[in-house]
């Protein structure tokens, strides 16, 4: 597995270019069954980062819907979502090693096979490798608040990033986000409702209650019980 997952740039004089990055990474220490999962599934379901687009069914051996899941932390939802819809395509994408290997290996343990992983930049996946108008689903769940208003620039919803997205969907796709920092939230909705090219899927006009397809996480059910919110948006392309 290439552990590089973000791609230099260089301006015209040859020197590295400082980019923004949305996530800090956190190396952690690999579990013995994460390095082992690293080492035997990578191969088989892990997916190398390559600048040009990818042919998704050829990644997945067959044609099926495809969803993208953004920061899948250490996959057990994402693995139950794979699980509980055969049906569909998952590619999941996660820059700390130690989610990847606990997801593949979770995958394994419950044999799912429609399950696919990256641990690269996701914007740099969705710019170079996912084809436009190819994607079902984009996912992206509790990504970091960044909640220090110095940060804010940090949060990945910005209008460029949502715009990128709307790209990949296909038209009827849908961006699906959630938060448990009401802040963050609220200036999702205003990214959201200020591109033309996407709908809300809110019957308010605002958040969505948490969908079926989204497992609660052992996270938010603590976050319930301690009384903390979570906001859920879904947005449809309709251009």
């Amino acid at each position: 597995m290439n552990n590089d997952v973000i791609s230099p740039e260089f301006d015209e004089n040859g020197r590295a270019m400082r980019r923004i990055r949305s996530f800090v990474r956190r190396q952690g220490r690999l579990t013995k069954g994460q390095q082992h999962a690293l080492e035997t599934l990578w191969p088989v379901n892990g997916v190398e980062y390559q600048p040009e687009p990818v042919e998704l069914a050829g990644l997945f051996g067959r044609e099926a819907p495809v969803v993208l899941e953004i920061g899948f932390g250490m996959g057990s939802s994402l693995v139950a979502m794979a699980e509980a819809n055969p049906q569909q395509n998952f590619l999941g994408i996660e820059v700390h090693s130690p989610g990847v290997g606990a997801c593949l290996q979770s995958a394994q343990e419950a044999g799912v096979e429609n399950l696919r992983v990256m641990c690269h930049d996701a914007v740099e996946v969705l710019e170079k490798m996912i084809p436009d108008n190819s994607l079902r689903m984009v996912q992206l769940f509790f990504p970091d608040p960044w909640h220090k208003a110095r940060h804010n620039k940090r949060r990945i919803v910005q209008v460029p990033f949502a715009e990128l997205v709307m790209r990949k969907l296909k038209l009827g796709g849908v961006f699906h986000m959630a938060t448990d920092w009401e802040a963050y939230a609220e200036h999702m909705l205003e990214v959201m409702n200020s591109i033309a090219g996407y709908q809300n899927q809110s019957a308010t006009q605002d958040y969505v209650p948490r969908p079926e397809s989204r497992p609660l996480t052992k996270f938010e059910q603590r976050g319930q019980r301690l009384g903390h919110g979570v906001w859920d948006l879904m947005f449809e392309r309709i251009k």
